[in-house]
């Protein structure tokens, strides 16, 4: 009798101790901090395209092309150029025989600089096509506008917090837990340029407008009120 009362009195003292630990009045919410920001990177795919009945006159040629426009990319100093995807593969007639071959090259180039990199694209155009321009924020960019907006946020969440608190009477609260996420808008396409290549004379400059993209930052977090 006296270890069934014993029993009795560990499992009255067990639920008491978790219902003190057992969570109260806690809120789950959510703020959020954003700015627009200019796009201050440029990216802009070139490539070629060679179709011949010798495979290695296509690589010959594609080669020489790319070889050029990068040579021609690293007079301007401030724009980073790179070589992209390539590849030779056969066009099949209609018996299934190799009737020729076809190559594709590419080389992609970043800069901040929107009149410079317009006016390397103007002169490569003389050989390569623009096949496509995008424009983003730059890493170190991005990082300094998060950190700002995490700031922001992190007032957000205390002010809410303590108008949470008001609301429900709590004289005051704490913070359980919070998480900061941070994003931001996709970079804003360009309508591409396509067609056969063309004299360098007569392609004017492409006029380039970068836009802006949206930089978002989240913090959802609990609150206990006390």
């Amino acid at each position: 009798m006296l270890r069934i009362a014993l029993l009795c009195g560990l499992l009255i003292l067990n639920a008491l101790a978790c219902a003190d630990t057992e969570p109260y009045n806690r809120v789950d919410f959510q703020v959020e901090t954003d700015r627009e920001v200019n796009n201050d990177i440029l990216i802009a795919n070139m490539s070629v395209d060679i179709q011949d009945k010798e495979p290695g006159r296509v690589a010959r040629l594609i080669n020489t092309a790319l070889n050029e426009a990068l040579k021609k990319a690293a007079t301007f100093d401030r724009i980073k150029a790179s070589s992209g995807n390539q590849n030779t593969y056969p066009v099949f007639g209609k018996i299934n025989q190799i009737e020729a071959w076809r190559g594709h090259g590419e080389i992609h180039l970043e800069s901040r600089e929107f009149k410079a990199a317009s006016e390397l694209i103007m002169q490569l155009q003389s050989s390569l096509q623009l096949s496509g321009v995008q424009f983003t924020v730059a890493p170190d960019t991005r990082s300094q506008i998060e950190n700002e907006l995490i700031l922001e946020a992190i007032k957000a969440f205390q002010t809410r917090a303590e108008a949470i608190s008001h609301a429900v009477g709590a004289k005051s609260y704490k913070t359980v837990h919070f998480s900061i996420n941070s994003g931001g808008s996709s970079p804003r396409p360009v309508p591409m340029m396509r067609g056969m290549a063309m004299a360098a004379t007569a392609i004017p400059p492409p006029e380039f407008a970068g836009g802006d993209s949206r930089i978002t930052v989240q913090i959802n977090g609990t609150i206990e009120t006390q």
